[in-house]
């Protein structure tokens, strides 16, 4: 029997999991377990036996796999954790430390971890962290301009966040074009609901759009990415607005929700279709962001030999594909029309023959990328 691993990604209303075989790269199976706390699944000891019940449904019983260990997403990692680590409780207790980084991702990320060791606790149980492939950027660009002291106290800098996919589609998009991964510059674009960019040079970031938390950076679904410090201030001392209340509208009522009402492009594309003025101001903003960081991206690294959109919004929505790139041509990048509107779900190039970058489409994989994280950690 294959060996596998069971990665569990814990939200704080739902959690998604997955069995992958990492020898063979494959999904044995994968679900999500949602409204979490809303209804018949009370909390996440309940969303944990739920998805063992589905799994078992579906003839993928615990007794029926060779799991060999636990993986778990972990947003924030802080300044000291970058590697894949085993789970103890000692680690329980600085992520937990790490929560007000990451407020919305790792306290549920703690009660996926609390109740998996419970169930399985036989298992190791590894923690991956989406921040760990950008720990060593350069210090120019994980410096924040504020007082130093300040800084160094409370570990401010800028961390960046999905690095396990940004990792894991680089070196997918050097392996698709046959080159080394070493030889290339590459802008890295993530869309999804969240969503962050990224600049990498043989293989190592040197910058990337999420900062401190996972809020700095493009327009995202649900958040608002980069604005003026000041604005959070205004709102305090002129609208008596609580930081509470400030944090909650940035985090949830902001971004592509906050200014045309829904996160799903399909309904906001129909929307713009239907004459809608705030949906179509909700994509002329999130294009502008999207577009200033790859030209952004391109000063940096003179140039890019390839570019590469994925997640759901990057992989699926060939008119931001379009948009984000449109009049490159004199930076040397072009898109083929109908390469880039195929509906092909595999990793595929979409730019035009004459292109000297090279575009890309290549699907993320978080969880066969957390699932060899934890077969290297326990073999190792």
């Amino acid at each position: 029997m294959a060996r596998s691993v069971l990665v569990l990604n814990s939200g704080s209303s739902s959690l998604k999991y997955a069995v992958i075989e990492p020898d063979s790269e494959t999904m044995v199976i994968d679900g999500i377990v949602e409204r979490i706390g809303e209804g018949q699944v009370g909390d996440h000891a309940e969303a944990l036996q739920t998805a063992f019940a589905q799994m078992a449904e579906a003839g993928r019983g615990l007794d029926a796999l060779d799991l060999v260990a636990v993986g778990h997403r972990v947003v924030h990692g802080g300044p000291d954790f970058y590697e894949p680590t085993l789970v103890d409780d000692a680690l329980v207790a600085r992520i937990d430390e790490l929560s007000p980084l990451a407020p919305l991702h790792n306290p549920p990320a703690l009660l996926g971890i609390e109740e998996a060791r419970k169930a399985l606790p036989d298992l190791p149980h590894v923690a991956v962290f989406d921040t760990a492939f950008f720990h060593d950027l350069p210090a120019a660009a994980a410096t924040y301009a504020i007082d130093r002291d300040i800084a160094e106290q409370w570990h401010i800098r800028r961390y960046g966040f999905h690095g396990t996919s940004h990792q894991y589609v680089s070196e997918q998009a050097a392996a698709f074009l046959g080159v080394p991964l070493d030889s290339v510059r590459q802008i890295v674009l993530h869309l999804g609901n969240g969503a962050s960019a990224s600049a990498i040079v043989g293989g190592r970031p040197v910058d990337t759009s999420m900062g401190l938390t996972p809020m700095e950076g493009l327009v995202m679904g649900t958040r608002s990415g980069d604005i003026d410090p000041g604005l959070m201030f205004y709102l305090w001392r002129t609208a008596n607005m609580k930081v509470d209340d400030i944090e909650e509208m940035l985090n949830r009522r902001s971004g592509v929700r906050g200014l045309g009402g829904e996160v799903d492009f399909r309904v906001l594309h129909q929307c713009i279709n239907d004459g809608d003025a705030s949906a179509q101001l909700a994509y002329d903003v999130y294009i502008h962001r999207l577009r200033k960081y790859i030209g952004a991206y391109l000063a940096l690294l003179g140039g890019a030999d390839i570019i590469t959109f994925t997640a759901g919004v990057g992989e699926n929505d060939a008119a931001v594909r379009r948009d984000a790139l449109r009049g490159m041509a004199p930076l040397g990048i072009e898109l083929d029309e109908m390469l880039n509107a195929s509906p092909d779900k595999k990793a595929r190039r979409i730019s035009a023959d004459r292109s000297g970058t090279t575009v890309l489409v290549v699907p993320t994989d978080e969880e066969l990328a957390i699932a060899r994280a934890c077969t290297n950690l326990i073999e190792h």
